[in-house]
């Protein structure tokens, strides 16, 4: 990845010289005679890096400062002064600026004090990036009638302890609608576990939801702590329980009954305060008919039921879906959000979403890596 690094300078050979150095190191550099030019291309570009002179006309670098750094504040910049600006350059540090160097500068200092601006950058970033993902808990984006009563449906139980399964096609957003129920509800200082049944071996199955004692088979080395343990006192979501196998379905069943579980070769029985919510993309009393689900455990489940409709079901909610997609990516990959036109929209509302949210997620990530300055019709017949 080239960086790009902005040079604000009202010397055109200082400006040269920066720039023919920098761009032999491989940046991409751009230039500014003033304040006011350099604070009118950082706003709309998205530099890595900014060396800017403190006495420079109409805007001189202190106060390029303060309103670069109202702009964007996680862009580092790197303060240029004569000897006669020492102390405007340390009070320049103390308001923000990266660090300050004296002119002429110092070619190795200069690259060594850009490298670390540049490692300060990428570190903000991957932070950014990682505090969302570990905090944020995506919005119910949509105001279609089927999304507001789900929206309803979780502000009344979620409070509850009542069990929840949750239908829905293959990324149509029932994990989200488990995340929020739990969110909600007054186990959310507690974990919120997930199993994703589908995802595990049948012959695994039984360990990973109850845990197993030392021993209990070939390469049970040590002891292991169940999911349902692991989300005491908390929620535990069983993802695609249509595919857990009819064995652990019954050893479920007796956990909901009884709140107890056994480990895999262990006598003991353990007391386990789990709230469960269930989510399936099959017919689960189609399933109970052909013997490979059982009606008991259904209804244990079902207690209170919340389907999820298909992307197909509610075009009128992509418009929302698709400018909060924008944001998120914007976001993560630490640039500008791009704008998309009507016609572009009106093409993605045609279209039939077989993978649903999830489908569409990755369609308007491809689009923004793939278009121009916006994102248009063509692009999107282009790149669906």
């Amino acid at each position: 990845m080239q960086h790009s690094i902005l040079i604000i300078d009202d010397e055109r050979s200082i400006r040269s010289v920066l720039k023919d150095i920098l761009t032999n190191e491989g940046y991409k550099v751009e230039e500014a005679v003033d304040g006011e030019e350099g604070l009118a291309q950082f706003a709309k570009s998205n530099f890595d890096v900014v060396i800017c002179d403190i006495k420079m006309p109409k805007m001189d670098g202190i106060e390029f400062l303060l309103k670069a750094n109202e702009l964007n504040s996680d862009i580092p910049i790197i303060i240029l002064s004569g000897h006669g600006n020492i102390e405007t350059a340390v009070e320049a540090v103390k308001k923000g600026a990266f660090d300050f160097i004296s002119k002429p500068p110092d070619l190795n200092r200069l690259l060594i004090t850009i490298r670390n601006a540049l490692d300060k950058t990428v570190l903000v970033k991957e932070t950014k990036v990682l505090k969302r993902k570990v905090h944020r808990i995506d919005e119910m984006i949509g105001e279609s009638k089927a999304i507001n009563h789900i929206k309803e449906t979780i502000e009344k139980v979620a409070p509850t302890d009542a069990r929840i399964l949750i239908t829905g096609d293959n990324g149509s957003g029932k994990e989200l609608v488990a995340k929020w129920v739990h969110e909600k509800s007054n186990r959310n200082n507690a974990p919120l576990i997930e199993v994703n049944c589908a995802a595990i071996p049948s012959e695994l199955i039984e360990s990973e939801l109850f845990g197993h004692e030392k021993g209990s088979f070939t390469s049970a080395i040590k002891q292991r702590i169940g999911k349902f343990e692991q989300a005491s006192g908390g929620t535990l979501f069983l993802d695609e329980i249509g595919d857990m196998s009819l064995d652990a379905q019954a050893k479920v069943l007796r956990a909901l009954q009884e709140g107890k579980i056994t480990r895999v070769g262990g006598e003991k029985e353990i007391n386990v305060d789990v709230r469960v919510i269930a989510a399936t993309n099959k017919n689960l009393l189609e399933e109970v008919d052909e013997k490979k689900f059982r009606l008991d455990l259904y209804h244990r489940l079902s207690v209170i039921k919340i389907h999820v409709p298909s992307l197909n079901e509610r075009v009128d909610d992509i418009p929302l879906l698709v400018e909060k997609f924008l944001t998120d990516i914007a976001a993560d990959y630490g640039q500008s959000k791009k704008i998309i036109d009507e016609e572009a929209i009106k093409q993605l509302q045609q279209h039939n979403w077989t993978g649903n949210i999830r489908e569409l997620r990755n369609v308007i990530e491809r689009l923004v890596i793939l278009s121009g300055k916006s994102i248009t019709a063509k692009d999107v017949k282009t790149f669906l």
